[in-house]
């Protein structure tokens, strides 16, 4: 039996209450929490770049190829990526977050 793969990534659709650590349409990590989906909530590394859980239904769960994954947890662990938006290149294509 094949083992599905973990998603990494979520794209934030609502941050109302949350505005300071949220922000509609962009991209963040997921942390795996068995737990909070078990409430209905999904972990991510919010603005203050710690890991917090919301309801889920705030996020669009994004399920990408793991050559993009890749490029884009590499720019996460650059220094001071939460300090200057980041701009990677995944085929031609220029990403920001």
């Amino acid at each position: 039996m094949k083992k599905e793969k973990q998603i990494l990534f979520a794209i934030c659709l609502d941050n109302e209450g949350y505005k300071a650590s949220l922000e509609v349409g962009k991209l963040y990590q997921i942390i795996p929490d068995n737990e909070a989906d078990a409430h209905g909530y999904i972990r991510i590394i919010d603005e203050s770049g710690e890991d917090y859980a919301f309801t889920a239904n705030r996020f669009h769960i994004l399920r990408l190829p793991t050559y993009i994954e890749k490029t884009l947890l590499s720019a996460l662990q650059q220094p001071n990526h939460l300090l200057q938006p980041i701009t990677t290149a995944v085929n031609g294509h220029n990403l920001h977050f």
